[in-house]
């Protein structure tokens, strides 16, 4: 659907009694606004005024009134929420009072990225693999630490009890027009991970956002508690959001390693943006996360790891990222890194085909670190040229402010 009469006609065969306008802020923590049809049109011609002032990240209580226009080729009915009439959501650009878009919309600053790549003649699609913990309730409803079940890695029920609940979430994205590739138990207890096909950047980074408010909505109404933090449980795995990347040249050419050699030259400066809470960092460095900005093939101690492949052009997977990230500046951020590494033709340090957490030290002491502490990041963040030449002076002083916030 692209005009609003074609959205009109839509709402009213499918009996839509409310339509949630959704965005997010510089986090990448998903708003939203509910709208009857009725307003459909003044939705889509004037927009729906939201305050500014509010929201993480967007600025002061000065000149806050800002704008959501729907996209309705974003539209989707939302599966558990039809008992009298449906409810759909769709993503929203934001504007200012002007009509001028939004500078710290990151869907937007995704959307810049992804034109510039186009530009320089190079397509990068994403499939993230998530995971997330699932925690039992007391008897007030609230979240406890117990988890669902102490099964292992791709073990079965009955000892894997989420069995039931992955299937109810897939079929769930499934009604939402996303195919999940493939859901199982991880490591930790009550862990786990379903991983998505490939997509283009914005659709993928949409489906990462719909994936988790997914999740939680899923696990709440089968009477638990989804957990995407980074460390969930102390000793135990923390939760990744594991980003595989593949490249396509409008040459022909097989850009990937240059592409990788980019984002490990970056890495630091981005790490921030992908890791945006102290607990990240007691995630990195331990059980299968990575500490040191290394590569190598099929190895899950790396930051990242080239996966086999039966055909096609190689793939590459980045580790470091967690669930808490906004996934429109991850994918901003990889790709601006990726085309530097394209156009100054950077090539990658020798692979790392070794267990780095069980490394001999004087094989690993000559390799760069990534931040040991949030504080670290950010300090990485606030000195780069890159950065600064990509991101809103506004929206890194938001990820800069709140990682002082979490020192304290």
């Amino acid at each position: 659907m692209r005009t609003l009469e074609e959205l009109k006609e839509y709402v009213e065969e499918e009996n839509i009694r409310f339509l949630r306008l959704a965005f997010f802020d510089v986090f990448g923590v998903q708003k939203n606004v509910s709208i009857l049809p009725d307003e459909l049109e003044k939705a889509m011609t004037d927009g729906i005024s939201i305050d500014a002032s509010a929201i993480a990240g967007f600025g002061g209580q000065v000149r806050s009134d800002l704008f959501l226009i729907p996209e309705p080729e974003t539209l989707t009915i939302v599966p558990w929420r039809s008992f009298d009439g449906k409810v759909a959501r769709m993503f929203c650009r934001i504007i200012k009072p002007d009509g001028v878009l939004f500078e710290l919309d990151s869907r937007e600053i995704l959307r810049g990225a992804v034109r510039k790549a186009k530009e320089e003649g190079v397509s990068v699609d994403f499939g993230a693999a998530m995971e997330f913990y699932v925690f039992r309730k007391d008897e007030n409803g609230e979240p406890t630490d117990i988890p669902l079940d102490r099964a292992g890695y791709m073990d079965m029920a009955p000892e894997d009890k989420g069995e039931n609940l992955r299937r109810d979430i897939c079929g769930a994205l499934r009604d939402m027009g996303i195919t999940p590739e493939s859901s199982h138990h991880e490591q930790g207890p009550g862990q786990n991970e379903i991983d998505f096909r490939y997509s283009d950047a914005l659709t993928s980074a949409d489906n990462t956002a719909t994936f988790i408010w997914t999740v939680k909505n899923t696990a709440n109404a089968n009477g638990c508690a989804a957990d995407f933090s980074p460390k969930p449980l102390k000793g135990m795995p923390g939760n990744g959001m594991h980003i595989n990347i593949s490249i396509d040249c409008s040459d022909g050419k097989d850009r990937t390693m240059q592409f990788m050699a980019g984002v490990m030259r970056h890495v630091r400066e981005m790490t921030l943006f992908f890791n945006r809470t102290t607990e990240s960092y007691d995630r990195l460095g331990a059980m299968e996360a990575p500490g040191y900005i290394s590569w190598s093939e099929q190895n899950r101690s790396q930051l990242i790891r080239i996966p086999a492949v039966r055909s096609g052009h190689p793939r590459i997977e980045l580790r470091s990222p967690d669930p808490m990230a906004n996934p429109y500046l991850v994918y901003a951020l990889l790709i601006y890194a990726g085309l530097d590494g394209i156009r100054h033709h950077m090539t990658p340090d020798r692979p790392m085909n070794i267990n780095l957490y069980k490394a001999d030290p004087e094989l690993t002491d000559n390799l760069s670190k990534l931040p040991l502490h949030i504080g670290e990041a950010a300090q990485y963040a606030r000195s780069s040229e890159f950065i600064r030449g990509i991101l809103p002076p506004d929206l890194l002083k938001a990820y800069c402010d709140y990682a002082a916030e979490q020192i304290r």
